[in-house]
């Protein structure tokens, strides 16, 4: 027996209906801990329910939550960033000149893809946030002397103010109650051209809440979506979807629900149909699961030609 096949084994035993009462009382408190960082548990009806069942506690809007932000996240890019930078450069290559950055943190975006991909001169990259990562990242601005970076906490003056060509949004949106992707189209003052979206927790079942463990003593509520009911939700507004990508590094264990658990999250990105009617520099136009590239990949951002061929095998 693999090792692999006696671990599905011991999990089945312990997900069914003999010890999952156990297992659930375990993991709650396991959640609920210091060590609990990154944990998920419970299914709840609504982001009310999930707030009602938590400690109280200030979620996101935390100081100490930035620290890795400022310190790692503005510096480094992760397997994941490879293919939002490879189509947030494809995009300012056909003149895309303003981003809007839903959940962008203290800016963790712009400083650390502007090493890897050239930025229009006049670029403006606004970010949505809670108060505290808005303050730490208009300080941060300021230091970097990052000029391109403005800030709101305010979703939506960010949705109505002066229209962007490019949204962006990482592992932010289903943490958010009221922000399924293609409502925040609706309301906005000018639908962007480009939308990337990443680290979001996609499945082939029903819409649920869940909740998370963020570490610091601090906790949210999060949606999972449907996968193909939230991507033809953006798709009826007019957006074709040119590429999806597994996010391996981001994966969902529900104890007790194994048939909501799944191995990883999903990137997407679509682009309004004007600009889908001729694929950007040869890549085709019907997007595949893709293989990731290799670790720090700076061909990508200068001669892609052999990196599309990879990405997109």
């Amino acid at each position: 027996m693999t090792h692999a096949s006696a671990a599905q084994i011991m999990r089945e035993l312990l997900e069914g209906p003999v010890a999952r009462p156990a297992l659930l009382r375990w993991r709650r408190q396991q959640f609920l801990a210091k060590e609990g960082f990154g944990f998920y548990f419970g299914v709840f009806e609504s982001f009310a329910a999930a707030r009602e069942w938590l400690p109280p506690n200030p979620g996101f809007n935390h100081d100490t939550l930035a620290t890795e932000y400022v310190e790692v996240r503005t510096r480094q890019v992760f397997t994941y960033d490879y293919p939002m930078m490879w189509w947030l450069d494809r995009a300012f290559r056909h003149g895309a000149a303003s981003v809007l950055d839903i959940g962008g943190s203290v800016g963790v975006h712009y400083h650390a893809y502007r090493s890897y991909i050239d930025m229009p001169s006049a670029l403006t990259w606004r970010i949505v946030e809670v108060p505290a990562m808005v303050a730490i990242g208009r300080r941060l601005a300021a230091e970097r002397g990052a000029m391109a970076l403005s800030f709101t906490d305010d979703l939506e003056e960010g949705l109505t103010s002066a229209g962007a060509d490019i949204w962006i949004s990482s592992g932010t949106l289903h943490y958010m109650e009221d922000a399924r992707p293609s409502d925040l189209l609706k309301r906005c003052l000018e639908a962007p051209m480009h939308i990337l979206l990443n680290k979001l927790p996609l499945y082939e079942g029903d819409d649920f809440v869940t909740t998370q463990n963020i570490s610091e003593g601090c906790f949210a509520p999060m949606h999972v979506f449907n996968r193909d009911r939230l991507i033809r939700s953006i798709e009826a507004l007019g957006y074709h979807l040119r590429d999806r990508w597994a996010v391996h590094e981001r994966a969902l264990y529900l104890p007790g629900y194994p048939e909501r658990s799944f191995p990883s999250f999903t990137g997407l990105y679509f682009a309004a149909e004007s600009q889908s009617a001729a694929p950007l520099a040869g890549v085709s136009a019907h997007p595949k699961e893709i293989e990731m590239p290799h670790e720090r990949c700076t061909e990508c951002i200068e001669a892609c030609s052999d990196c599309a061929v990879r990405w997109h095998r």
